[in-house]
C-alpha cells in the first residue's frame, strides 16, 4: 500500500489511543500550551525537526502559511501541511495569513489540519461564521488572528464563533522579529471577555513568556527561540513554567 495514500486517521493514531488534539490538562496551574513554530526550522530535514520538537515536549506544530500577498513572504501549502501530518502525532495549527482564506480552507483540512486560523484582516463576519460552522461540524478548531495594530473592537463581535484567538506581537511575515509589548494590554483585555484559547505568536522567548501568561495568554507559538536552542526541551520547560 503506498504511505501517502494511508488515511490520516491511521496515519496518526495515538500511541496510548487518545485523540489528536485532545486536551490534556496539567496538575496544577493553567494548562499552558507551546507551539513550536516551523517557519524558523531548518526544511532540509524537517522530519527531524518535528521529531525533535515532539520528544522535548511540544504541544502542536504551529504552521505559518503566507502568500505573498497578506504578508510579505511566500511559505508552504497544503501539500507541505499533509506529509508534516505522516510525521508526527501532534496536532497541525495552521495559521492562514493569506487574502481570501476561505477559497483554500477545505484543502488545509484535507490536508490534516486540527486547527486553523485566519486573519480578521483578511476575511468578511459573514465568511468567517460560515466557515466556523463548516469546521465546528468536522471537528476543527477555528480560530481568527490580528496584527499588532488592528484594535481588539475588530474581533469582539465574532468571539462565540471561534475557539481560540491569535494575537500577532509582531507583524507577520519573517521570523526572529522582536517582540512588541504594547500587546500585553490587548491580551489582558481580551482575557476578560474571552474564556477560549488565546494564543500569541511573534517574538515569544522566556524573556516575555511570563508577561505574556499573566496578561492571559495560553498558548505560546515560539519559532527561532525553540528551534534555535542548544538545548529544545529546556527552551520548551522554560516557556511552559514560566510565570
Amino acid at each position: 500500500m503506498d504511505f501517502i495514500d494511508e488515511p490520516r486517521s491511521f496515519l496518526r493514531k495515538s500511541r496510548k489511543g487518545s485523540r489528536v488534539g485532545e486536551k490534556v490538562e496539567r496538575k496544577s496551574g493553567v494548562n499552558i500550551k507551546i507551539a513550536p513554530s516551523i517557519l524558523s526550522a531548518n526544511f532540509g530535514c524537517l522530519d527531524r525537526e518535528i521529531r525533535k520538537i515532539e520528544l522535548a515536549g511540544a504541544d502542536m506544530v504551529h504552521i505559518d502559511v503566507m502568500d505573498g500577498h497578506f504578508v510579505p513572504n511566500i511559505t508552504v501549502g497544503p501539500v507541505v501541511v499533509k506529509y508534516i501530518s505522516y510525521l508526527t502525532e501532534l496536532p497541525l495549527d495552521v495559521h492562514l495569513m493569506i487574502e481570501k482564506p476561505e477559497k483554500f480552507i477545505d484543502e488545509f483540512v484535507k490536508a490534516g489540519s486540527d486547527m486553523i486560523t485566519v486573519h480578521i484582516e483578511t476575511i468578511s463576519s459573514s465568511k468567517l461564521k460560515a466557515q466556523s460552522s463548516k469546521l465546528r461540524k468536522k471537528g476543527i478548531k477555528f480560530g481568527v488572528s490580528l496584527n499588532p495594530n488592528t484594535p481588539l473592537a475588530r474581533i469582539q463581535g465574532i468571539l462565540k464563533y471561534v475557539d481560540l484567538v491569535l494575537i500577532m506581537s509582531v507583524f507577520p511575515g519573517f521570523s526572529g522579529q522582536k517582540f512588541i509589548p504594547s500587546v500585553l494590554p490587548k491580551i489582558k483585555k481580551l482575557r476578560s471577555i474571552f474564556s477560549g484559547d488565546i494564543a500569541v505568536d511573534g517574538g515569544v522567548s522566556d524573556e516575555v513568556a511570563a508577561k505574556l501568561i499573566q496578561a492571559g495568554a495560553n498558548i505560546l507559538a515560539a519559532g527561532l527561540y525553540v528551534f534555535g536552542a542548544k538545548d529544545t526541551k529546556l527552551a520548551i520547560e522554560r516557556l511552559r513554567n514560566a510565570r
